[in-house]
């Protein structure tokens, strides 16, 4: 009975929160239905995802694609890297290289480019991809996509993605409730 009072409980709050439950109860969740409760957490994600973009943008609403890409690219430029982003369904993406760069830009050093594949075959974009995941948890950024999400170009969760490693850009040292160590 207690389980299936905190569903309920959780898709109160996902309500409260303005989540789109069309059809979800705390039911669903307590039966294990996966579809509708991963809708639930897609969405827990994605206002995580936004709370993050609002604060690093500093206006009260969060930064859209287009400011994240313009961010991602002068970073890769800055750090002298060849990579560029055209957006998130950019087929670039697919062999990691770019979020690899990235990292390395963010934090140089941090990659260690021997173990870099070349990419352009299945088994090396997910190794690069495993890789970059990996790096990006090792700096420090909240990342839950999958390496699949990146060789596969899921818009959503790249930009997940890049939101992230944006955060530690920004606040290098943002423990989980967004305040800062110093």
């Amino acid at each position: 009975m207690e389980k299936l009072e905190n569903c309920n409980y959780a898709v109160e709050l996902g309500r409260q929160l303005k989540f789109s439950l069309v059809g979800i109860a705390g039911q669903d969740l307590n039966d294990g239905n996966a579809t509708l409760t991963l809708a639930l957490i897609w969405q827990l994600m994605r206002a995580y995802t936004l709370s993050v973009l609002t604060q690093l943008a500093k206006t009260g609403s969060p930064m859209i694609e287009k400011e994240i890409v313009t961010w991602v690219n002068n970073k890769l430029q800055n750090a002298n890297k060849s990579s560029t982003l055209k957006g998130f369904q950019d087929h670039a993406l697919s062999d990691g290289r770019i979020v690899i760069d990235l990292i390395d830009a963010i934090k140089p050093g941090t990659i260690n480019y021997d173990i870099v594949k070349e990419g352009g075959d299945a088994e090396d974009n997910l190794a690069n991809a495993k890789y970059a995941i990996s790096m990006a948890r090792k700096t420090g950024a909240r990342v839950y996509a999958l390496p699949e999400d990146i060789t596969e170009v899921k818009p959503k969760m790249v930009m997940t993605l890049f939101a992230c490693l944006m955060a530690i850009d920004y606040v290098p040292f943002m423990d989980v409730t967004g305040k800062s160590d110093s």
